[in-house]
């Protein structure tokens, strides 16, 4: 018999996390073996990580059968590894997690629940009671809260919501047309805001935890891509 279709697809995009993958598969298998047994899939899409990250996911795919790897070699960047996720994903919810760890996989049972009960995205906020950044300096709080603001003024769905700028949420694949989104940079829920047809939103608080192992992606570039990425999006709403 053909193995069921899954009611959750979460991609995990990949470079360079060969510390913490193995970890992160293990910990999120074990609680949504406990929400969806045999009702989910992990669909870790890697950039050709230079520290072979795919080969560890790969590995961990024998033990945890609901993992899938998808190796990409020609692209890079995460809000287009997260796009190719979800054009192979098969389950109607669709969603996104970082693999570094700063998102407490234990979370993805409040996400999930949220979803059960109707609404169309939940987004894991750090700004809402609960909710918080760990111990930041000031200089990255105030980083943060200045490309939020400045995207907030330029997109009016991110005003919808407290942390447009999570990185980890689930969606109503429904609600999401693909071939709208331009997966330009690595803040993708913009995108869903911008482009979906998300009637009911929610936010779920978490405290974004401080990286144990490997650093930060963040380059200049990025930060570039992302202001390419906003002012798109706000030329598509005039």
């Amino acid at each position: 018999m053909a193995p069921p279709e899954p009611v959750l697809s979460l991609v995990i995009p990949t470079y360079n996390e060969r510390g913490n993958i193995a970890q992160l598969i293990e910990e999120l298998c074990g609680h949504l073996d406990c929400e969806l047994p045999q009702g989910y899939e992990l669909i870790v899409v890697d950039d050709d990580s230079p520290d072979r990250t795919w080969e560890l996911a790969e590995e961990a795919s024998k033990k945890f059968t609901q993992v899938r790897v998808l190796r990409r070699t020609t692209e890079r960047g995460l809000s287009s590894a997260v796009v190719d996720g979800w054009k192979i994903a098969r389950g109607q919810l669709w969603g996104v997690i970082d693999a570094d760890l700063q998102h407490p996989p234990l979370l993805v049972r409040r996400l999930l629940a949220a979803m059960q009960r109707g609404a169309d995205l939940v987004i894991a906020t750090r700004h809402l009671p609960g909710g918080g950044v760990s111990d930041w300096k000031w200089s990255r709080r105030a980083l943060s809260r200045g490309a939020q603001g400045l995207a907030s003024l330029l997109v009016s769905q991110a005003r919808l919501v407290t942390d447009p700028m999570s990185g980890f949420f689930l969606v109503r694949a429904a609600a999401l047309d693909l071939a709208r989104i331009n997966p330009l940079g690595y803040k993708i829920l913009l995108d869903v805001l911008a482009t979906g047809r998300c009637s009911e939103i929610r936010e779920v608080p978490y405290v974004f935890r401080e990286r144990a192992i490997g650093g930060s992606k963040v380059t200049l570039r990025q930060y570039g891509e992302f202001l390419i990425q906003i002012g798109g999006l706000w030329r598509s709403q005039h």
